[in-house]
């Protein structure tokens, strides 16, 4: 079994061949031993955690970077940390990942020197210099990696030791220099109408679409959601940009409440995104700006409830007027049958 932790608050869980992995955030990972070990992995200068998150480079074709991250044991004894670097990727939870290590790095993962191991004495930090050596032949743009420390535990359970290899890392984004090309599509858009069958409670929208990243370079995804007369934002007010690697997808679900359902409803998905520089924030720079666009969405919105309630209303009047229209024609087949008894009656008294 895996457990993988990352160090910018990123998590995932991954479970390859037995053999279990984690990446951690900020938080130190603890691996499940006899004795309890726990340690973190941040970038460094030369005097050890300088407060990054994550390592931001931006390299020539053919040239290279160095860098440091700092190792740190919370433990009691002395550890021997396997390093390691691998491709980045962005997990279906939205969060930060990297390749399990029985998976073999094809991109920026490769570009990463460093030692195999570290040794931390307990309660120390030990400063890891390593290297990021760009091919020549590299594409221009953002290239995702993550470098970890780990270690590998067994597990007995009956009878058996399964091996537990735990993670912990952050994430080193490498822009190679060059034209960037940022874009984007919008696919697999819908836009479904939830009823609320009580017709005296309004229904909502939920809207759903992948945005696509076809350039080269990482974007920050925004936008507004303009439907039903009503605009929602994405992000939400307090939230930070959707974050979209080059050649990944990123889903947005989109609701708008209490929504009286009017048959149709025409509306617009309009995306601004921004490129992320190589820093790790947003830029508006002209040489790397964005075009906006907007995608149309027209929604179905039949009011059955409404409708339902209508119709019966319509059978209830109807019932009420054919019982009338029929009591009426009961009342004026008596009244005829009663006028006809009587002028029976009076011509039997005539005729006496």
């Amino acid at each position: 079994m895996t457990r993988f932790r990352f160090s910018a608050g990123l998590a995932a869980l991954v479970t390859v061949a037995g053999l279990a992995v984690g990446l951690a955030g900020a938080a130190p990972a603890v691996a499940e031993e006899a004795a309890p070990v726990s340690w973190s992995v941040t970038p460094a200068d030369a005097s050890g955690p300088d407060g990054r998150v994550a390592v931001e480079h931006e390299i020539d074709p053919a040239a290279s970077a160095d860098d440091r991250f700092a190792v740190r044991n919370l433990g009691s004894e002395e550890i021997t940390f396997r390093l390691a670097a691998a491709d980045g990727f962005t997990n279906d939870n939205g969060r930060f990942d990297m390749l399990p290590s029985d998976q073999e790095s094809v991109d920026s993962g490769t570009w990463i020197t460093l030692p195999e191991s570290v040794t931390v004495a307990p309660g120390g930090t030990a400063v890891v210099p390593f290297t990021i050596a760009v091919p020549e032949d590299a594409q221009p743009g953002d290239h995702a990696a993550g470098i970890t420390a780990s270690i590998l535990s067994v597990k007995e359970g009956e009878g058996t030791g399964v091996g537990v290899e735990s993670r912990v890392g952050f994430r080193v984004m490498t822009r190679v220099a060059g034209e960037l090309a940022p874009a984007y599509s919008v696919q697999h858009l819908e836009a479904d109408y939830r009823t609320s069958w009580n017709p005296l409670r309004p229904g909502s929208i939920d809207v759903v679409f992948d945005v696509v990243n076809e350039g080269n370079a990482r974007l920050a995804v925004a936008g507004l959601l303009s439907i039903a007369g009503r605009t929602v934002a994405f992000p939400a007010e307090g939230e930070s940009p959707q974050e979209i690697l080059p050649g990944e997808s990123r889903s947005v679900a989109l609701t708008v409440s209490r929504v009286w359902p009017l048959f149709a409803f025409p509306g617009e998905v309009a995306l601004s995104p921004t490129v992320i520089s190589a820093s790790g924030e947003p830029t508006d720079e002209v040489a790397v700006e964005v075009a906006s666009s907007s995608t149309d969405v027209l929604l179905w919105a039949v009011p059955w409830p409404q409708l339902l309630v209508l119709v019966g209303l319509a059978l209830i009047i109807l019932a009420l007027l054919w019982r009338r229209g029929r009591s009426k024609r009961n009342l004026e087949a008596l009244l005829t049958e009663a006028r006809e008894e009587g002028r029976r009656s009076m011509a039997g008294v005539g005729q006496g």
